[in-house]
């Protein structure tokens, strides 16, 4: 409710009409770029960087 009110400054009717996939569609839209999920390498760099 809050992406779809703020972010995409819809009025009430028009955010309870759209379907599950349109809202979903709507929020990859706002996503940017899709990243790689983190491997192994990638943890144990970000664990070396903040250790605490």
């Amino acid at each position: 409710m809050a992406f779809g009110f703020g972010r995409l400054r819809l009025a009430a009717r028009d955010f309870w009409a759209l379907t599950p996939r349109e809202l979903a569609a709507a929020m990859r839209a706002f996503a940017g770029p899709e990243r790689a999920p983190l491997d192994r390498s990638g943890l144990a760099a970000l664990m070396a960087r903040f250790p605490d």
